[in-house]
């Protein structure tokens, strides 16, 4: 089965930083493209950011500058890191994975596996 597992949210303080994780098994993770999502309660699922094979990199408007995608393909994970964190950041986020690229990668619909996702909390 393919599975992505998603680690390292908790609780920060405005201002601070976080790094999650998301490791894939099951299949050829170099293959992927790798996305970040994360929803809050009330709100439709977010993009954040998309990470190809390449290491190429598309962000959301609302996160640039601010969060960082990295991968590993010999470890079969990517990572988010998350600075400058603030309230307006707090969500439960998740990792995805398409096996061919999309130009709309935005979109949820998208994709064909998640992660089961990791909770982010922004306090003043």
């Amino acid at each position: 089965q393919v599975q992505l597992v998603e680690s390292g949210g908790g609780s920060v303080q405005s201002g601070g930083s976080l790094n999650l994780s998301c490791t894939v098994s099951g299949y050829t993770y170099h293959r992927l493209g790798m996305a970040w999502f994360r929803q809050a309660p009330g709100k439709e699922r977010e993009g954040i950011g998309y990470i190809d094979w390449g290491s190429r990199t598309n962000y959301a408007d609302s996160v640039k500058g601010r969060f960082t995608m990295s991968r590993d393909n010999a470890k079969s994970t990517h990572y988010l890191q998350m600075n400058s964190l603030n309230a307006e950041d707090t969500a439960m986020y998740y990792c995805a994975a398409r096996i061919t690229w999309t130009p709309r990668w935005f979109d949820p619909g998208r994709y064909d596996f998640w992660g089961q996702g990791t909770q982010v909390t922004v306090s003043s």
